[in-house]
């Protein structure tokens, strides 16, 4: 610790009478004051501040009075942000609730179906699996949200969930409880939407792999706007590209509905700029949800047409 300097010596002798005492050393004379409260103070009694020194009492006050302001500042809803503008200090809660949710849905099943592997016999499942052509010939418009949190299987949640919590962790403390929820939801969609107007009508589809690839998506985005390398990202993308290509059954084109939603809906969240942070980004997810049920209600008049034209529709 550096000590501060002693007043310079005059011409004429030093009277150590004529100086006062200091403060907390009454019998320690000193020619130094605190430059806050003009005190006398010793050596021992003076720390180094920004502008000249202070005393001990004035560097403690000082102390107090800042982290007063902090616990005011943090309270007025300021502090450190994230790009996105969620708050550093929060926790991932959405996360594990959407894990929840799917593995409560996925273990109904299994007790209706009497069956973890063949869970998609249940009644529930029945009720929920996206198929558009009940969609088209029923109105049955639930199940676009239902699909996104049923799974064939043990293997296929316990892949979707292994993957959802690895994403949804970093993304959520990124994004905050509210938007990351928006991106997932809106992903979710993409996906559905992805697979309605592109998919066999006749086929169902069911799992969190839309909201899960939207994910994927928003996590490159996200490496691209924090400058970071994006070479993991982009090779988690290609290989689970791959797989979905390779592996018979799955739903490419849910992936990449799912994929292309949920990175559009990051680059709203994390590039949209501070004083209109919100109003951009929920405008995003607004314009995006338009547009998705925009491409649903087409898609669900063409095919409504065709059925009637076959007979089919009532």
């Amino acid at each position: 610790m550096s000590q501060p300097p002693y007043p310079p010596q005059s011409g004429q002798p030093y009277q150590q009478e004529a100086l006062p005492g200091c403060w907390w050393h009454p019998n320690r004379q000193t020619g130094l004051r605190c430059v806050r409260c003009d005190r006398p103070a010793c050596p021992d009694c003076l720390r180094e501040a920004s502008v000249g020194y202070q005393c001990v009492d004035c560097v403690q006050a000082g102390r107090q009075q800042q982290r007063v302001q902090a616990v005011q500042y943090r309270r007025a809803g300021y502090g450190a942000r994230t790009v996105a503008g969620a708050r550093l200090s929060q926790r991932a809660v959405v996360t594990p609730a959407l894990i929840a949710v799917n593995v409560l849905v996925y273990v109904v099943t299994a007790v209706q179906a009497r069956s973890p592997m063949n869970n998609d016999s249940s009644q529930l499942f029945a009720d929920g699996v996206l198929w558009p052509a009940g969609i088209v010939v029923r109105d049955e418009w639930w199940r676009l949200v239902t699909s996104g949190f049923l799974h064939y299987g043990l293997i296929h949640i316990g892949m979707n969930m292994l993957a959802l919590w690895i994403l949804g962790r970093d993304l959520e403390i990124l994004l905050g409880k509210v938007r990351f929820l928006a991106v997932y939801a809106v992903s979710l969609l993409g996906g559905a939407a992805a697979v309605f107007v592109f998919e066999d009508i006749r086929t169902g589809t069911a799992g969190a792999s839309g909201a899960i690839y939207g994910l994927m998506g928003a996590l490159l985005v996200a490496v691209l706007r924090l400058r970071l390398n994006p070479g993991a990202a982009i090779g988690i993308i290609v290989l689970n590209l791959i797989l979905s290509v390779s592996i018979p059954g799955i739903s490419l084109l849910g992936h990449l509905g799912g994929l292309v939603v949920g990175a559009l809906a990051m680059a709203a969240m994390v590039y949209a700029p501070e004083k209109q942070r919100v109003v951009y980004q929920a405008g995003t997810v607004l314009v995006l949800t338009a547009a998705l049920a925009g491409l649903v209600v087409y898609r669900d008049a063409q095919l409504a047409a065709q059925l009637c034209g076959t007979g089919l529709c009532a």
